[in-house]
């Protein structure tokens, strides 16, 4: 069990794979910015035995497995002390299965940092299990970290966009939003996203003196995101310091906020997950998101920001 009084920290997993570097290279930076340790962890996967005069256990790893684990481990001490030498490195080999083994050491206070892809050999044939897994049931944000040779699109944190929709998951994926755009002082983008129904001829009720529709839908976007930035800015204990920028459109949320999203850094977006098998569903926009993302997507679990 994970001490929940513990220094917060940035925890990522790695495997050895580009797609490990790229997250090991967004959590360094994170870390550095943050001025918190980085643990890095490698999980095995081991298989599970279960007898019946005891307890579950794991295989032990052979000593040609645990070499290549902590050949995989130095490499990455090694990375992060020439790019940020100023970062305090820990490492954990896990003999867990990569979401199991990232779960446990990870803690609400943190920040977790996965790959776009599973950290096994088997691959899921969307963004990949462990990264699915991870986001919809961590104590704490997730960043899923896409690979873009070897490394992440970015590492920075100056401009993040964040689709807003008036539900709790979205006012908790603004909270979110505004507190890292403060720490960084960056500018916040704002989306909002509707479809306007059309059961009658647009045309012909506009002539017949009603409102068009687009209108109403419009002021509406306008009074909500005014609400929702007051409520979100509020929250925060400290004067924030940022650029907000809004964005109201007709267009469907995914397309709306990856359109948002060229050239910035992140996308923070909710998850509704349950914790069970439901649970590794993180709802359609949150999914669309991080499927087609081409930079790094902070997700916030269910419950992560609440004690």
């Amino acid at each position: 069990m994970v001490n929940e009084d513990r220094t917060p920290r940035v925890v990522v997993g790695i495997d050895g794979s580009d797609n490990g570097q790229a997250a090991l290279e967004w959590a360094a930076a994170e870390a550095d910015r943050r001025g918190v340790p980085l643990r890095i962890v490698h999980a095995l996967g081991m298989p599970l035995i279960v007898s019946a005069y005891g307890g579950p256990a794991r295989f032990e790893p052979t000593e040609e497995i645990q070499g290549q684990a902590t050949e995989v481990l130095q490499d990455a001490v090694a990375h992060v002390a020439e790019g940020r030498p100023d970062v305090r490195t820990e490492t954990v080999t896990a003999l867990e299965e990569a979401p199991l083994a990232l779960l446990r050491q990870s803690h609400r206070h943190d920040l977790l940092v996965v790959g776009t892809r599973g950290m096994g050999t088997v691959k899921s044939m969307f963004v990949g299990s462990v990264s699915i897994r991870v986001a919809a049931q961590a104590p704490c944000p997730v960043v899923v970290v896409p690979s873009h040779g070897g490394g992440p699109a970015t590492t920075g944190l100056k401009r993040i966009v964040v689709g807003v929709d008036g539900s709790r998951n979205g006012r908790r994926a603004l909270g979110l939003a505004v507190a890292l755009t403060a720490e960084a002082e960056g500018e916040l983008v704002v989306v909002h996203s509707w479809e306007v129904p059309y059961p009658y001829d647009p045309v012909a009720m506009t002539a017949a003196g009603y409102q068009p529709q687009e209108d109403l839908f419009e002021k509406q976007s306008e009074e909500l995101v005014a609400e929702l930035l007051a409520e979100a800015i509020d929250e925060q204990r400290d004067d924030v310091n940022i650029d907000v920028t809004v964005v109201r459109t007709q267009n469907g949320p995914v397309n709306a906020i990856l359109e948002a999203a060229e050239g910035a850094d992140a996308i923070v977006v909710g998850s509704r997950g349950r914790g069970t098998v439901r649970g590794l569903l993180l709802g359609s926009v949150s999914q669309g998101v991080l499927h087609h993302s081409e930079i790094p997507v902070i997700v916030l679990p269910r419950h992560a920001d609440e004690d």
